[in-house]
């Protein structure tokens, strides 16, 4: 039988780059994300086309999780990228706070899913993945700029323990031993 490749590298790099950069508009390093159409381009193409990729790379080796969560948060960077682009119109805040608490209650069951695959680093990515989801949102509904700000430096963090956690992947397979602990 022929091996497999891992995908779940490609899904976490994807989402890792693409997270760590909105987060930075988030946590307002840049102007506003509107006027940065690398951020969309990436949102795109990396962040939404390679998860997705990896989503269906992880159905046939039957990993449910890994499937479920590459498609949809490959979906969801594609709708970002449309959302912000403008190309269905504007979106009003309210719902916008409403979509991204909607991504937090998906998020929260993904995150309950990992207490029982196991590895710390993929319980870290979806618990701050969660708060983020839960804070942006709410910084819409309530009108709370400091929530937004809390939100995308959670968020940026989340990014970083996806970029360790892919690089690990990476690297412990390629050395065929644990150079990065997850």
């Amino acid at each position: 039988m022929m091996k497999l490749a891992n995908p779940a590298p490609l899904g976490l790099f994807g989402f890792a780059v693409t997270t760590m950069m909105l987060s930075m508009f988030n946590v307002k390093w840049f102007g506003p994300v509107e006027d940065f159409p690398l951020l969309m381009t990436t949102a795109f193409a990396f962040g939404g086309t390679a998860q997705f990729l990896a989503g269906l790379m992880e159905y046939p080796r039957g990993n449910t999780f890994g499937t479920v969560a590459f498609c949809s948060y490959g979906a969801f960077w594609w709708a970002f990228a449309l959302l912000i682009s403008g190309a269905f119109g504007k979106v009003a805040l309210l719902v916008l706070g409403a979509w991204l608490v909607i991504w937090a209650l998906f998020t929260f069951v993904m995150f309950l899913a990992t207490l029982k695959l196991g590895g710390r680093v993929l319980q870290l990515v979806f618990l701050t993945l969660w708060v983020a989801f839960l804070l942006l949102g709410l910084s819409h509904l309530l009108n709370m700029d400091i929530l937004h700000t809390i939100g995308g430096w959670i968020g940026f963090a989340c990014g970083v323990l996806a970029f360790y956690l892919a690089s690990a992947q990476v690297l412990n397979e390629t050395y065929d031993k644990t150079v990065l602990p997850v």
